[in-house]
């Protein structure tokens, strides 16, 4: 059994894949507690079901792009194993980890997006860069950033994991830390170091609205 939170379908609000209707399973728990969460609802709660159960609800939706997302989804052990029968029936299957948990489990087709945490988020210390090794070009790393030096930690870490040739590399500006604006500046001024990400969810229909 998978422990989730909701199912919901919109389009995507982040990545290179921004505005595709897309499903999304959003999974329960996750082992971090990052300064900025704003999904702390996933946390704890939500409901049992199997993975057959979960299939059945996505066939019902009739999108093609699923993305499994929490919480942490790979705090689940049996997450795989989801993503694996979507693959089987023909989904397209993205999948949002904060790269906190191993990544040797997850199927090849698993379009990656990897949060890796920054210092201000407080959950630095549990980044796994083992992780980042396994990355293909078909995935992406995704910086959230709370601040100028939280930016500058990730282009150095970008740099010293030559992620931009590994696979798509995003800064986010954290909601209500920083302005996209000086955002734009620092990656302008910056010796290219990735792709802006904004959450376009949250300017559509507002930052505390769930299920969008």
């Amino acid at each position: 059994m998978i422990r989730v939170t909701e199912f919901f379908t919109s389009v995507q609000g982040e990545s290179s894949w921004v505005g595709k209707p897309c499903t999304f399973v959003r999974l329960t728990g996750c082992p971090l507690r990052c300064r900025w969460c704003d999904t702390a609802y996933a946390f704890h709660n939500g409901e049992d079901y199997s993975i057959d159960q979960i299939v059945e609800e996505v066939r019902r939706r009739k999108v093609s792009l699923v993305e499994i997302t929490g919480g942490e989804p790979l705090a689940q052990p049996e997450t795989p194993s989801l993503m694996a029968r979507l693959i089987e029936d023909k989904f397209d299957v993205m999948l949002e980890t904060s790269g906190s948990e191993p990544l040797d489990q997850v199927p090849k087709q698993v379009k990656i997006i990897m949060d890796l945490k920054c210092p201000d988020s407080q959950m630095a210390h549990r980044n796994r860069y083992e992780n980042l090794e396994l990355l293909k070009p078909s995935d992406e790393v995704k910086f959230v950033v709370a601040s100028r030096d939280d930016f500058d930690w990730a282009v150095s870490t970008a740099q010293k994991w030559a992620l931009n040739r590994r696979c798509e590399v995003l800064f986010s500006p954290a909601w209500g830390h920083v302005n996209p604006r000086d955002l734009v500046g620092w990656l302008l001024a910056a010796d290219e170091p990735g792709r802006l990400n904004l959450q376009i969810h949250k300017y559509i229909w507002g930052p505390r609205v769930k299920g969008v």
